[in-house]
C-alpha cells in the first residue's frame, strides 16, 4: 500500500491542486469516500480513495494522470475511480449498493456535490442485494472449501470479505427507513437487530479483521461456518421483500 497517511485529509489541498492543474475546467468533483472519511480508517490498513468526476471531454484524456496516479500509490492513495456525471446517473439502477454506500460515507473536497442528492429505486436496491449476498455466499464456500478452512487463510478471507458485506448491510438499513450509523460496529449492531441475525457472528467477524483480540483457528472456523449460516438466512429474508 505504501507509506499511508496518518490522517488522511491532511493531503486534500495537494490532491485537489495536483487535479485542478492536470484537468482545469474539465475537472467536475473530486470526492473522498469510504472508510478514509471517519473513525474506521485505520493507518497502514485502509486504503485512501478518491472519485475524480471529469467532462465527457476529459474523460478521453486519463493519460494526464498518470504521473500524478502513481505518485500518490506511493503514499498510500489508491487509484482514483474516475467517472462522469452521466455515467453516474445512469448508473444507479445497476450499482445502487456502491452509490449508496458512497453517498453514506463521502467527503466532497472539490467542486459539485453530485452524490449529495442521488435517489435509489427500492426494487434495484432490493434486487442487488439479494444477488450479492448470493453471490458472495458461493465465493465464500469456493474459498473455504480451497483452503481446506485453515487458520491464517481463513482469516484473511474474513478480512477480504467483510467490506463487500457492511456495504450490503448498509442498502438493506437503507431499503428498511433506518438510520446508518458512520461506524462499523454500530451498523452491525442495527442490522443484526432488524434482521434478527446472530450479532455475535458478525461481531467477531469485525475483531479478525480489526485485530481487537486474539482468536484461535478453531473459533475462526466456527465463526466463518456461523456466517455462512447468517447469510443463508439473510437470503432469505432478502427474497421475501419482493413484490
Amino acid at each position: 500500500m505504501g507509506k499511508n497517511q496518518k490522517d488522511p485529509k491532511t493531503i486534500l489541498p495537494d490532491i485537489t491542486d495536483a487535479y485542478k492543474a492536470l484537468f482545469g475546467d474539465d475537472l467536475v468533483s473530486i470526492i473522498l469516500y469510504g472508510s478514509a472519511t471517519g473513525q474506521d480508517f485505520q493507518p497502514g490498513k485502509s486504503d485512501i480513495n478518491f472519485m475524480i468526476v471529469l467532462t465527457e471531454d476529459g474523460i478521453e484524456h486519463l493519460d494526464r494522470a498518470f504521473d500524478v496516479v502513481n505518485k500518490w500509490r506511493k503514499k498510500g492513495v489508491a487509484v482514483p475511480l474516475f467517472l462522469t456525471e452521466e455515467y453516474i446517473t445512469t448508473s444507479l439502477d445497476v450499482f445502487p449498493i456502491e452509490y449508496l454506500n458512497f453517498q453514506n460515507n463521502y467527503i466532497q473536497v472539490f467542486g459539485k456535490d453530485i452524490l449529495k442528492d442521488l435517489e435509489f429505486s427500492p426494487e434495484f436496491l432490493r434486487l442487488q442485494c439479494e444477488r450479492e449476498i448470493k453471490g458472495k455466499l458461493l465465493l465464500l464456500r469456493e474459498a473455504f472449501l480451497e483452503i481446506s478452512g485453515k487458520g491464517k487463510a481463513l482469516k484473511r478471507l474474513i478480512t477480504q470479505a467483510l467490506p463487500a458485506l457492511i456495504a450490503i448491510f448498509e442498502a438493506l438499513l437503507h431499503l428498511k427507513d433506518i438510520d446508518v450509523p458512520g461506524e462499523r460496529r454500530e451498523i452491525v449492531r442495527v442490522m443484526t437487530d432488524a434482521f434478527d441475525l446472530e450479532h455475535g457472528v458478525f461481531e467477531g467477524l469485525l475483531d479478525i479483521k480489526e485485530d481487537k483480540s486474539k482468536i484461535s483457528d478453531e473459533e475462526s472456523l466456527n465463526l466463518f461456518k456461523g456466517c455462512l449460516k447468517e447469510m443463508r438466512k439473510l437470503s432469505k429474508l432478502v427474497n421475501s421483500l419482493g413484490g
